[in-house]
């Protein structure tokens, strides 16, 4: 298949997808935030069709897909105005690492869970004081009998509340060298010394952030996923689907708000003609949507790459994907907002507060400096500056 195509049965999955999308839209996300509640019947739904778990092997109950099927659901999702946040995390970052690299037994115990939604998971690598440097990741996890010890902090982790554990970056010495690297553990969330509090944000959203914190954390041998001495390997079969289903996000998020502002654009009239027949108005609308077209054509291309095996080259592609969708969120949310003038600051549009979303996107997983930091070392071959 051409990374830049898209076969039949992805466009009936996306048509699917839109029909379930706009079955609940924006009304209902924007409620179940401002009541502090979550997509419960979204998720529940979405599961119920194969969606959540559809990049998952079918051995394990999911669909046997892979990342470029689970972006077309949550880009389709986000078109109709009702994204589902904790898709990035459980079943694309914690249910492929755990596909690719977990034991019989934790495939067993986590994967049909994460395929039909009854289960989730978190995922938590963002220190206060590393960000998403895993050199400087402070969280350490050491030896005790077959027991492993984990201590450290985490900050801005999504969805830990509603998760049945969480998946933690920690870092272990490696006996040969000394050094510490990386390595990824199963925390349940009642386990004794995992605290969490909520972090109050001013962006309202169903998903809260929080900080984590790890005060001697016991786990069993099996609380390890996969094997130790992997190290960042394990780690980006994780972080490259997330910068993909970030990528997915922001251009939902974009679509939507695109949409309506063409619908408006069409419609609002104060002169003769409606104002979308303006070049002022149309120009900016019509380039908004050739960046959001070329942002998904990158995410294709990253998708095809990951679902091919090539992890070196969906790095490359995935950062790329992320940055350039979240560029083009950004400029259709602002150009959506402006299209509509005061109404694009009303409730009734449901559009100011994408503003605040769409700029997420360009922070996180990744700032998108770091995104160029990748890009200028590992493409183009540029010296580092740190």
């Amino acid at each position: 298949m051409s990374p830049t195509l898209e076969t039949d049965e992805h466009k009936a999955l996306r048509t699917a997808v839109a029909a379930l999308g706009h079955k609940y839209g924006r009304d209902y996300l924007a409620r179940v935030a401002r009541e502090g509640g979550h997509p419960d019947e979204l998720w529940a739904d979405a599961a119920g069709l194969g969606y959540l778990g559809v990049n998952l092997p079918e051995a394990y109950g999911g669909g046997g897909g892979g990342i470029a099927e689970l972006s077309i659901v949550l880009e389709e999702l986000g078109a109709a105005g009702c994204p589902l946040l904790m898709m990035v995390v459980s079943p694309a970052i914690c249910g492929t690492v755990i596909a690719r690299f977990g034991t019989e037994d934790q495939k067993r115990a986590w994967l049909p869970g994460l395929a039909d939604g009854t289960r989730t998971m978190a995922f938590g690598i963002t220190e206060p004081d590393a960000g998403s440097n895993s050199h400087r990741i402070t969280t350490t996890a050491r030896r005790d009998g077959d027991d492993w010890i984990l201590t450290g902090r985490k900050v801005f982790i999504s969805g830990v509340d509603i998760a049945d554990a969480t998946l933690i970056v920690g870092r272990t010495e490696d006996a040969r060298t000394g050094r510490l690297k990386p390595c990824l553990f199963i925390v349940p969330r009642d386990t004794p010394g995992f605290g969490r509090t909520v972090i109050d944000m001013e962006l309202q959203a169903a998903e809260k952030q929080f900080e984590l914190t790890l005060d001697e954390v016991r786990l069993p041998a099996s609380s390890l996923v996969g094997d130790e001495d992997a190290g960042l390997l394990q780690l980006f079969a994780g972080l490259n689907p997330e910068r993909i289903m970030t990528a997915a996000f922001a251009i939902g998020m974009g679509r939507h708000a695109l949409a309506k502002a063409v619908d408006y654009a069409k419609t609002r009239q104060v002169w003769r003609e409606p104002i979308g027949s303006h070049q002022a108005i149309a120009h900016p609308l019509a380039a908004a949507h050739i960046e959001l077209e070329l942002a998904r054509l990158m995410m294709q291309k990253a998708a095809h790459l990951y679902d091919e095996g090539d992890d070196m080259a969906a790095g490359e592609a995935a950062n790329m994907a992320k940055y350039a969708a979240a560029e083009a969120c950004v400029k259709a949310v602002d150009q959506a907002v402006h299209t509509l003038g005061g109404n694009g600051l009303t409730r009734e549009y449901g559009l100011a507060s994408l503003i605040t979303a769409a700029r997420v996107s360009r922070i996180a997983p990744v700032s998108r400096e770091m995104i160029l930091n990748f890009i200028s070392h590992q493409t183009l071959g540029l010296p580092k500056s740190y």
